[in-house]
């Protein structure tokens, strides 16, 4: 996910340290990653800016030797014929190999690939059936989950969930600054501006006792 010019410092750095002009000074550099899921990100950039600076536009690219990990052993080694066949579902569209709409460019998914749902409320009452009776299972908690691109949409999410539960609503309010100014150097600069998170109201958390919060 780094940026394609911390590699290419490292690389400097290295040959100038160890007295060597090889790439990376001559040390034996491991890199690993998928470019699917890894692409730098960029503050208020556009995907060009990304793949610009993605490691694969680096002059140390076609220096590099590369090795291709093919064998999924999550699946191999649990014998699961129904994850195997989604794997290979996903990797066809990955690689392109899904038939295209000419009209609308887009791709039909297959029909055992997925369920699709009409909404939040009922995403949630396939992935987590009767909350409000199994929320204090921590074992029927941990083999659910829902993902989310964006945290706005976790915390909708995260929200919906919580309302399905009877308990308690406690709200915990923080405050970045001190009243007396001689006490500031007692609490971390990192501290204070941790407690502004984007995507949430300002110095205000609203928690229900027993909740699970998903942040992704």
């Amino acid at each position: 996910m780094s940026h394609k010019k911390a590699s290419e410092a490292l690389d400097r750095t290295l040959r100038d340290f160890r007295g060597n002009r090889r790439i990376f000074g001559g040390a034996l550099i491991l890199l690993s990653g998928d470019f699917r899921q890894t692409l730098p990100i960029i503050p208020r950039s556009t995907p060009a800016d990304e793949l610009h600076a993605c490691f694969k536009l680096s002059v140390l690219w076609r220096l590099l030797q590369k090795l291709t990990l093919k064998t999924n052993m999550r699946v191999q080694l649990q014998r699961d014929a129904s994850a195997g066949n989604f794997v290979k579902q996903l990797m066809d569209i990955g690689n392109g190999r899904m038939e295209i709409d000419e009209s609308t460019q887009c791709i039909t998914l297959p029909a055992n690939f997925c369920k699709i749902t009409e909404s939040i409320d009922e995403l949630v009452q396939k992935v987590f059936p009767n909350i409000a009776q199994n929320y204090k299972n921590h074992q029927w908690l941990s083999t659910r989950a829902i993902l989310a691109a964006k945290n706005i949409d976790v915390n909708t999410i995260n929200f919906t969930i919580q309302h399905r539960i009877p308990s308690e609503t406690t709200t915990y309010k923080s405050i970045d600054t001190v009243e007396n100014q001689d006490e500031v150097v007692n609490y971390p600069t990192e501290f204070l501006n941790s407690l502004d998170l984007p995507g949430m109201p300002p110095h205000v958390l609203t928690l229900k006792i027993g909740v699970p919060i998903i942040l992704l």
